[in-house]
């Protein structure tokens, strides 16, 4: 029974995997240029953060070089979300939501980060709308992945004493 759980919550996994950032990010020639004119490369250095949680939201950030690490507060606790290294795209949410950041991205090594700034991410939205469907259809599968990945590490039982606690 267990193990059957587990191979349905890894077969959902796989099916939320997240999809070429060329495929979600394929648009017209005019809003591809956009985008690519006002594209900026930001370097920065080891323990040097990108953006801050709860600060203005300033576009789509795609990590080219590097490794960084995501971390909120909840509930007046500071949590580790996981690990951003080259070709992911982070802060859909932000981008696509309320405009804050919903997490700070620290550099753990020296690295860069493509940023599409959010103003012409909204012009390409408006010329080409696929493309902010795609994106949001990305959103809903990075939620599916954390969600599932929760549940995995909750799939083993914990295992009975002899005294009935665990």
């Amino acid at each position: 029974m267990i193990s059957n759980q587990l191979e349905d919550r890894i077969e959902r996994l796989a099916a939320a995997a997240s999809h070429p950032l060329a495929e979600l990010l394929e648009c017209p020639e005019e809003a591809g240029q956009l985008l690519s004119s006002v594209s900026r490369c930001i370097a920065v250095d080891a323990g040097e953060p990108v953006f801050r949680q709860n600060g203005s939201c300033e576009g789509l950030y795609v990590v080219v070089s590097g490794d960084f690490v995501r971390k909120a507060e909840r509930l007046q606790l500071r949590v580790t979300l996981g690990t951003a290294r080259p070709g992911d795209l982070l802060e859909l949410a932000a981008a696509l939501g309320d405009g804050h950041h919903t997490y700070t991205l620290t550099a753990v090594t020296p690295g860069s980060v493509l940023v599409l700034p959010i103003d012409a991410l909204r012009h390409a939205f408006e010329r080409h709308p696929p493309l902010r469907m795609r994106l949001l259809e990305e959103l809903a599968r990075e939620v599916s992945r954390a969600y599932i990945t929760c549940s995995l590490t909750r799939a083993t039982p914990a295992r009975r004493h002899a005294n009935g606690a665990a």
